[in-house]
């Protein structure tokens, strides 16, 4: 379904321009710096390191649809579409090229697991088995000068913070000083609420040489009335009749409260008897407002993020909008695989502006 753009503003264009000067930035040095990145997904992350002057000599993603993505946007790239597990028991210095110590950065966020806790050694072999085994192998192998280890903020507290822990312990016995930091994505020129775990570690043989701090919050932040006016037309997923007629009464800005109890308590059913607020039934977005998380399906009961003025979902153009995307990045696949890679996605101005300093902190060599 082909949905019609807004017209009257051209907010995005001065978000994309304010992010093409800070590009524009002399670097130090005219050094290419060389990074790889896992769990590639569609390239939020990797486009925003590459906007920073890294030189991208390898991705890895086994979903074919966001890998198919990545080679549809840059042709250049070494895209590998495979399980990284059948990448990681490799020679990884011979696979990529590379002499030990070569790789700047290696980034990526692995989905993270509960591990083992037997003899509590707390060492690499306690991640066997999940999918951060394979990102902390890639690090014992490349060693590469940093890293950037991006997650969910809820990490911190999972398995009661034991999780974490190990990922610490174990970045640390590969041989680096860990820094981290819970970033918010609208702090960084994003139009949305996302908080990220960001984790960035040093090898400790340049922890006198390299200094990284992270990025310094924007003084201005976007809302959807920058993103959305002019956005292009996009394929979309259309609520149900029923549920495009009770959005209609739904302001922008407001929820399953703002509309009759008894269309609310029918609508919501067994959500009725919930307790809490349930601030995502119904909700409606504002356009004075940033978008709230970018979700993987464009439509969730407990979690409807309806567009401001329209009874509808955002399409998926819309999202990547919300996600700092620009608007020549295409997306593979199926509608739903377009919206679960775009949900996915790390915000590409958050990726930028935290490779930005972890170029700075490299150029210092």
């Amino acid at each position: 379904m082909l949905l019609r753009p807004l017209k009257t503003a051209r907010g995005y264009e001065c978000i994309i321009e304010c992010f093409g000067e800070k590009m524009n930035k002399k670097h130090k040095t005219n050094k290419s710096f060389k990074t790889i990145e896992l769990f590639a997904g569609a390239g939020g992350l990797a486009l925003g390191v590459e906007r920073a002057g890294f030189e991208t000599i390898g991705l890895i993603e086994i979903d074919k649809d966001a890998a198919d993505t990545l080679k549809k946007n840059r042709p250049k790239w070494r895209v590998i579409n495979d399980d990284i597990a059948n990448i990681s028991c490799h020679d990884l210095k011979k696979y990529f090229g590379l002499k030990e110590g070569e790789l700047d950065l290696l980034s990526g966020g692995a989905p993270c697991q509960s591990f083992s806790y037997a003899g509590k050694r707390l060492g690499l072999e306690d991640a066997r088995g999940t999918l951060f085994y394979h990102y902390a192998k890639f690090l014992e192998q490349l060693q590469p000068k940093m890293f950037l280890f991006e997650n969910v903020r809820g990490l911190l507290t999972h398995d009661n913070g034991r999780t974490y822990k190990t990922i610490i312990d174990i970045f640390g016995k590969c041989g680096y000083l860990i820094q981290k930091k819970v970033l918010n994505a609208w702090d960084y020129g994003v139009a949305q609420k996302r908080e990220r775990l960001i984790t960035v570690g040093i090898r400790k043989d340049l922890s006198e040489k390299i200094i990284f701090t992270f990025p310094e919050p924007h003084s201005y932040k976007p809302v959807l009335r920058d993103i959305l006016i002019d956005c292009p037309e996009s394929e979309g997923t259309p609520y149900s009749e029923y549920k495009r007629k009770i959005f209609e009464l739904v302001p922008p800005g407001g929820y399953w409260r703002d509309i009759p109890e008894d269309i609310a308590k029918e609508y919501m059913k067994s959500c009725w008897n919930m307790e809490g607020g349930r601030t995502g039934i119904l909700r409606r977005l504002s356009l004075d407002e940033p978008s709230l998380t970018v979700l993987t399906s464009p439509s969730q009961k407990q979690t409807d993020r309806c567009h401001p003025l329209e009874p509808r979902p955002f399409t998926v153009r819309e999202n990547a909008r919300c996600q700092s995307f620009p608007d020549e990045w295409q997306f593979c696949g199926s509608i739903g695989s377009q919206y679960k890679q775009v949900g996915n996605a790390v915000p590409v101005n958050l990726a930028f502006d935290i490779a930005v300093k972890i170029r700075e902190a490299l150029e210092e060599i």
